[in-house]
């Protein structure tokens, strides 16, 4: 049986959240599948956004009354296996993400490359699933 229930839910927070889910979406090819408007006009109070082959990442507006609020926005690091990386790569480009680490062979056995989003975040898309 295949377990189909996401466990691990990178949470990261934006300064401009709506921006944030619609680069994320252009830029890398997530799937929105969550938008809770927050207390501040223009503000996300919580978003999901897919991984379409599985998992997911949590998001939202900075605010006071967040458990995470003494963290910055705009930092974190998040992994993401890919089977197309190279062009992942290009559309991420496209979109105008950040190159942190050019698309590469890793020593590994993984292909893949690290970009940061208009805030920050590096995101690393690789074909190393893990041991």
């Amino acid at each position: 049986m295949t377990d189909t229930i996401t466990r691990v839910w990178p949470g990261l927070r934006y300064v401009d959240a709506p921006a944030a889910l619609d680069f994320l979406v252009r830029a890398f090819g997530f799937v929105e599948t969550a938008r809770y408007p927050g207390a501040e006009p223009h503000s996300i109070g919580h978003a999901e956004l897919r991984w379409p082959a599985g998992g997911g990442v949590m998001l939202g507006s900075v605010r006071a009354d967040s458990v995470i609020s003494d963290l910055p926005a705009g930092v974190g690091s998040v992994y993401v296996v890919a089977d197309d990386v190279d062009a992942l790569f290009d559309r991420a480009l496209a979109a105008g993400a950040t190159v942190a680490r050019e698309l590469r062979e890793e020593e590994y056995g993984s292909r893949g490359f690290t970009v940061r989003d208009p805030e920050g975040v590096y995101w690393s898309f690789g074909t190393y699933q893990g041991e």
